[in-house]
């Protein structure tokens, strides 16, 4: 059993599903209900996914035994500090290491575009994701932006 993490086209087959996926699982968990196929189409029109591509970003999926199972995206806010964004990993290959490597590979791309500084928000409900990037270095830091009425609280982490 294991793992592989690359970067993968925002709008391939597999990341798109990914992205279906992850807003699923945060708009149910905002709303304490499931999310309609619909709720899931407007959440993801015009989301800036767009910009998760070089020279604006990177997009990678995880792959546990070659099946699509989590993905990430990185977006440079400036040419120090970009922005972690879209991390999920499916349910079933959750507790597997794929949620670290996936921050790995996006510490390295970031690395590779000149950046020093990686930044997020999230929300209280998401105790998994903060839990995988406190074991990973991101500390809790005061709320650098407030554009999204669902960040709640953020980390940042030193490259």
């Amino acid at each position: 059993m294991t793992w592989t993490v690359a970067p993968d086209r925002f709008d391939s087959p597999d990341s798109t599903a990914l992205r279906r996926d992850y807003y699923d699982e945060v708009a149910s968990r905002y709303w304490g209900r499931p999310a309609t196929a619909r709720e899931i189409d407007e959440g993801l029109a015009d989301d800036g996914v767009d910009r998760l591509a070089p020279p604006t970003g990177e997009f990678v999926v995880g792959r546990f035994d070659g099946k699509p199972a989590a993905c990430a995206g990185l977006l440079l806010v400036d040419a120090d500090v970009a922005e972690l964004t879209r991390v999920f990993v499916r349910p079933e290959f959750r507790g597997t290491g794929g949620g670290g490597l996936l921050l790995a590979a996006v510490e390295s791309a970031a690395r590779a575009f000149g950046i020093r500084q990686i930044r997020l928000d999230t929300r209280h409900d998401l105790v998994e994701a903060r839990g995988l990037y406190a074991k990973h270095g991101y500390a809790e830091v005061p709320a650098f932006h407030h554009r999204s009425p669902y960040a709640e609280r953020w980390f940042a982490k030193e490259l």
